[in-house]
């Protein structure tokens, strides 16, 4: 199994993959400094909500590494602010904020085990804020192969299969979610076709999904996003396996734009309709998709491509995610387990197992 690795720690910073300037060119950039790191994550140069998370993870460890804090005190609050900064990159994404909250509750830890410590203390700090974001990377990984072994067995044997966006190894730093899924089929001997959508207007179907796919040798035909209906009707498809951006506790998924639309129509056509996602990315303090906040990007990646205009002078939306209802959801495929409706039941049952 080959996949592509979009980020990495090494000993002079953050390096990731820049995924804005795929297919057409591999370009790894090294982030020294979090503030950089964090407008990486707001830019796109690094995307999906598990990779993000992983991103926001390293950020903080570096944040804290280069930090000239002298006093524990002056550390508290330098880390606040390292911690406010990614909070502000991406507000769909709940990875992000599963990475900020378990990163403030071990430097919590840590400050009480070295309050009184000094200098030392403020080392053991740094030091171990580092090794967290390597295990936290390290569980990312662990987690899309237990995905993809859940996942793999409700795919079909031979056929067609659809995804949307990209699930894959960029976007989690592992094998991918949605692709970690397929690619764990592919491995055990099913005969897959991707059908894979652009996905306008950032086109990640298109530049992201289709590129790991192909290096991967892995069978794909590229569509439009308005085939997408045509091919759920008469495309022999088995089955849709998407990503998602945050999961609320009935269910709802938010996913990127477009996911909505696949759904509905898979549900027409009688097609098996599945989330793949890790633990972290459920939000269980919000009852429905109604509360996930959904992020509105810039009008000119709609009016714009590569830089070049296609549209006049107008108005564009760019809502980046859309909402499923859970009603549309045959299965949520995570780490720990497949969930099915009644899915606040499912859920919940799954984010308490012990991983």
């Amino acid at each position: 199994m080959h996949t592509v690795e979009p980020i990495r720690w090494t000993d002079e910073g953050i390096a990731m993959l820049d995924q804005r300037k795929l297919p057409g060119e591999v370009i790894y950039h090294t982030y020294t400094d979090y503030c950089d790191a964090a407008k990486a994550i707001k830019d796109m140069v690094i995307r999906g909500a598990p990779a993000i998370g992983v991103a926001a993870a390293m950020g903080i460890a570096l944040g804290v590494k280069h930090s000239q804090a002298k006093t524990m005190r002056e550390l508290r609050a330098e880390f606040a602010a390292i911690c406010d900064t990614f909070a502000r990159t991406r507000p769909t994404a709940v990875d992000l904020f599963w990475a900020i909250e378990r990163f403030k509750r071990r430097f919590e830890e840590l400050a009480r085990e070295n309050e009184s410590r000094g200098e030392a203390g403020l080392a053991a700090i740094r030091g171990a804020l580092v090794d967290e974001a390597l295990k936290v990377h390290e569980e990312r990984r662990a987690a899309d192969e237990r995905i993809g072994r859940f996942g793999a067995e409700l795919m079909p044997k031979s056929g067609r299969v659809m995804t949307q966006c990209n699930a894959g190894a960029l976007a989690t730093g592992g094998i991918g979610t949605a692709l970690g899924v397929i690619r764990m089929a592919v491995d055990t001997n099913h005969n897959l076709e991707v059908l894979v959508p652009e996905t306008r207007p950032y086109l990640q179907g298109a530049r992201l999904t289709a590129w790991e796919l192909h290096q991967d040798g892995i069978p794909l035909t590229l569509i439009t996003d308005n085939m997408v209906g045509h091919f759920l009707k008469t495309g022999g498809v088995g089955a849709v396996v998407v990503g998602a951006d945050r999961i609320a506790r009935n269910g709802d998924t938010a996913n990127k734009i477009g996911t909505y639309g696949i759904a509905v129509l898979a549900k027409e056509h009688g097609i098996p309709f599945y989330v793949a996602a890790p633990i972290s990315t459920l939000d269980l303090s919000i009852p429905s998709g109604e509360q996930i906040p959904i992020e509105e990007r810039s009008e000119e990646e709609v009016t714009h491509i590569g830089g070049t205009r296609i549209a006049p002078p107008v108005r564009a939306a760019h809502p980046a995610f859309d909402v499923t209802p859970a009603r549309f959801i045959s299965a949520i495929i995570t780490e720990r387990g497949v969930a099915r409706a009644p899915f606040e039941e499912s859920l919940r049952t799954l984010a308490e197992k012990k991983s």
